[in-house]
């Protein structure tokens, strides 16, 4: 009697924890018109992507109740078919945070399907765990299990706490936003250090975006790389998205408009060759019982093992075609 080859979540983690795996791209949209629109192109292409509402900015001044009922509305709806849509609320001293946590949070529909919450402009952990808490009390009323929280790395005080607020158990994202961080310089740092190539090479905007990526791997955590501020071309994307991942190690990153999610998605998604690599290692090893093997003159073991699994992982996330028999490694 054979038995059933162990999977690689079980052989490859006994010793710690699988990372986070989140789609590569997170497109923000702050009007109803956009958020419909973003949720079209989501039915349409598949959850490869998340969606950002935004309560902070997509809300005009004195609007912010309307706004948010406006937002949970959509949440709530049939169109929402893959429960991929978080929500950026307010930040936890402005007066409409509570506001919006209260009306997110407020039907079991919503609590249900909400795929995260995004905390803007933190800075220590104990403010982040104050607002955390106020989230868990209303969600728990629902029997909602905790919900993902992701966090907006926008000043330097929270580049500071940066593994510490990496390491908050509920915390399964950190975002960085660099037009903040550069303005919170008050001009120290060059406006062109907003957008590329110099948010590449100035070395206190390098420096942040490695402690993040950095901080995120430590603890299993996303990084999520900043916005590309020029949408109209969709090459300047690719190559943002591409460096963020091969120099900085970022896992996701930003889109502000519909034609920055293919780009996104194509850049940061694993290549055609590598994915075939990944399955021919793991179903060798896993039929040597996860085992060292020896392949093409080359020597793998776990340690290799978790890293090409973390491929196929990636390339179910982003919607590519796996090879026939891959799902059953993923």
């Amino acid at each position: 009697m054979t038995s059933t080859p162990m999977h690689p979540s079980q052989a490859l983690f006994q010793d710690q924890a699988a990372p986070i795996f989140l789609p590569v791209c997170d497109h923000y949209a702050g009007s109803e018109k956009l958020m419909l629109k973003s949720l079209s192109l989501q039915n349409e292409l598949g959850p490869m992507f998340d969606i950002t509402f935004d309560c902070e900015d997509g809300a005009a001044v004195g609007d912010e109740l309307a706004h948010t009922q406006m937002l949970t509305q959509i949440v709530a709806s049939d169109i929402n078919q893959f429960n991929r849509i978080g929500v950026r609320v307010h930040h936890f001293d402005h007066p409409a945070f509570k506001q919006d946590i209260h009306h997110l949070l407020n039907s079991h529909e919503v609590c249900e399907k909400l795929a995260y919450i995004v905390l803007p402009k933190v800075n220590t952990v104990d403010e982040v765990n104050t607002a955390i808490d106020a989230i868990n009390q209303l969600s728990q009323i629902h029997i909602r299990k905790l919900i993902p929280i992701h966090l907006l790395i926008e000043t330097q005080t929270s580049l500071a706490n940066v593994s510490a607020l990496a390491a908050i158990p509920q915390v399964e994202c950190l975002s960085f936003g660099i037009m903040d961080f550069v303005s919170s310089h008050w001009g120290a740092i060059p406006a062109s250090a907003m957008r590329s190539p110099a948010q590449f090479s100035h070395p206190l905007v390098m420096r942040a975006k490695l402690e993040i990526a950095a901080a995120c791997h430590l603890y299993g955590k996303v990084p999520s790389h900043n916005v590309t501020t020029d949408f109209k071309d969709p090459s300047v994307t690719l190559s943002d998205a591409t460096r963020a991942g091969q120099e900085f190690g970022f896992t996701r990153m930003w889109s502000i408009h519909p034609s920055q999610i293919k780009p996104i998605i194509k850049s940061m998604a694993p290549r055609s060759a590598e994915i075939n690599e990944a399955v021919v290692i793991l179903s060798t090893a896993q039929q040597n019982h996860w085992g060292p093997i020896e392949l093409h003159g080359r020597l793998h073991d776990r340690a290799s093992y978790r890293y090409y699994w973390t491929v196929l992982k990636k390339a179910s996330m982003s919607g590519v075609n796996l090879p026939e028999g891959a799902q059953y490694l993923v």
